[in-house]
């Protein structure tokens, strides 16, 4: 399996990959938004024989200043459960370090992603509407977030969701 950046010619791949693991438009839409607006940071996809079977993607939050969302993480169904998804998130985080980002938040399982990680503690100062309990942040700077509070303002593509 190959880690790769997204190129041009993957969009569409990227777009049915996202479509067919969560069975629906929306985060397919999300990716498209967050890559026309300009806020999509890094976007790599999972390469096998060619085909791209997995995609994730960090966009830059509004605030905390120097932080990174991440979402979605997307792995075509015929390939979850093979660490494609591990693979994507480790790579893209140490891209976000190496491009030194502060910090990345998400929303997901805490089951799943406290093994890259990430805290609900670490977010729990923060302001969201998310759910709290699925709220999570990871310093890549230690103690990034530390002395910091406040809202958590994602880019604007992500109130399309609703």
């Amino acid at each position: 399996m190959i880690i790769r950046p997204e190129t041009q010619d993957d969009i569409a791949a990227v777009r049915a990959v996202v479509t067919e693991a969560f069975g629906q438009t929306d985060e397919a839409n999300l990716v498209d938004s967050l890559r026309d607006s300009g806020a999509s940071i890094i976007s790599l996809v999972a390469e096998e024989q060619g085909a791209v079977v997995g995609h994730i993607l960090f966009s830059k939050l509004q605030a905390p200043s120097q932080c990174l969302a991440l979402a979605p993480v997307s792995v075509a169904p015929g390939h979850q459960k093979q660490g494609v998804g591990s693979r994507l998130i480790k790579d893209g985080l140490a891209r976000a370090k190496e491009d030194h980002w502060q910090a990345v938040f998400l929303l997901g399982d805490p089951d799943y992603y406290t093994r890259f990680g990430f805290d609900v503690k670490a977010a729990e100062k923060f302001e969201t509407d998310y759910p709290k309990p699925y709220f999570m942040a990871l310093d890549l700077a230690p103690k990034a977030l530390a002395e910091r509070a406040g809202a958590v303002i994602y880019a604007e593509a992500f109130l399309a969701l609703g």
